[in-house]
């Protein structure tokens, strides 16, 4: 518990959505109105996702992976293209964040033990660019997409071919981008005896039941069963399988979403404040997307922007768009950005300065591009 409320302090976002919902409050009083602000249906589907993917990662599911992949590569080329496309790829089905809590530390490891750290700042930042964009195909990519795909009701047909030009151009531009990582086709050297990322690889049984369980969530997002018949079959079986993991959900986030729909919701209520902020962001999503996310990260600008615009696609693409730039712009990014810094404290500040480049260009190339479908399509 002491470490939950350590956490709570220490989270400016989580600090800035409970700070602005209970100054909301005041403007708009607590009444029964307030239930319909949260979208329970997101934040249960959201729940179980995590519940389950925590379960894959307590049996090494994703390192094993890892390992199989890499007993190919020959080059440091090759062995960077692994590393970045586990990212892109995985990201798809176990969100951005816990492919890269999952796969940058895998990334450490291995490059420390092949002896080639002079490619470890340029792999961790393209896996993070990776990430933050193969997460943007699904809905269940990332937090903000499974709340504007049950937001908006799209079908998944609809949502993937709506991103799908964004995800392989992204594609496109990271194969290039291994292009520029020095020494790329160099030969890797014989990794050393004492390397091992993956120390077990847990239940058998427990991976099928996970992954039975998996099945059952991505049914659910699909409006197959009601979400909250899949969160009872989830606790009812996690509860008596592997009790700890139900601690383990990602729920600073979960208050955060919570914190956020009551400020939205308030917000809406206004009609001076609301009526301003449709001006302001109707027409303008993508553009508005981009910049908000910047300052308070793409999936705060969503539940803040969802309220108040017309043209649900554009805000996808920008709020998945907009992960790219400041470190903050998406979150996840501060996964790789603490796991980097934690073994190498005196190179924060080049880790930074690559980082915003790519992150800069990569913003950019894919801005260039979407106005190029504008014209074309």
């Amino acid at each position: 518990m002491k470490n939950f409320l350590r956490k709570i302090k220490s989270d400016p976002v989580l600090m800035a959505a409970w700070i602005l919902a209970i100054i909301s409050s005041v403007l708009v009083r607590p009444d029964s109105k307030y239930l319909s602000y949260i979208d329970f249906r997101s934040l249960g589907i959201l729940w179980g996702l995590m519940i389950v993917i925590q379960g894959f990662r307590e049996n090494s599911i994703f390192e094993k992976i890892g390992e199989i992949l890499l007993k190919k590569v020959q080059t440091g080329r090759q062995l960077a293209a692994v590393l970045i496309l586990m990212c892109f790829l995985g990201s798809m089905f176990i969100t951005n964040d816990v492919a890269l809590i999952t796969f940058v530390p895998f990334a450490l490891m291995t490059l420390h033990s092949c002896r080639r750290e002079d490619m470890m700042i340029p792999v961790i930042v393209l896996q993070t660019v990776a990430a933050n964009l193969g997460s943007m195909l699904t809905p269940i990519g990332n937090p903000q997409n499974l709340y504007l795909y049950g937001l908006t009701g799209m079908t998944l047909p609809d949502f993937v071919v709506c991103m799908l030009p964004y995800s392989l151009f992204s594609l496109l531009l990271l194969m290039i981008s291994l292009l520029f990582i020095k020494n790329g086709a160099s030969a890797l050297k014989e990794r050393s005896d004492n390397y091992q990322i993956v120390k077990s690889f847990g239940s058998k049984k427990q991976v099928i039941v996970y992954s039975i369980l998996f099945i059952i969530a991505l049914i659910t997002v699909l409006r197959v069963i009601p979400w909250y018949v899949m969160a009872l079959i989830i606790l009812a079986t996690v509860a008596v399988m592997d009790g700890k993991i139900l601690l383990r959900a990602d729920y600073i986030l979960l208050l955060t979403f919570i914190g956020f729909f009551i400020f939205t919701g308030n917000m809406g209520r206004i009609p001076a404040v609301s009526d301003f902020l449709m001006s302001v962001a109707s027409g303008r999503e993508y553009l508005i997307s981009i910049i908000a996310s910047q300052f308070i990260s793409n999936v705060p600008a969503t539940l803040m922007l969802s309220g108040f615009v017309t043209n649900y696609k554009e805000l996808l693409i920008g709020v998945n768009i907009g992960g790219l730039g400041t470190l903050i712009a998406s979150m996840a990014s501060l996964i790789s950005f603490k796991a980097y810094g934690n073994d190498y404290k005196d190179n924060k500040g080049k880790y930074i300065l690559v980082f915003t480049i790519v992150n800069v260009v990569f913003l950019l190339a894919l801005s260039c591009f979407k106005y190029f479908l504008t014209i074309i399509l």
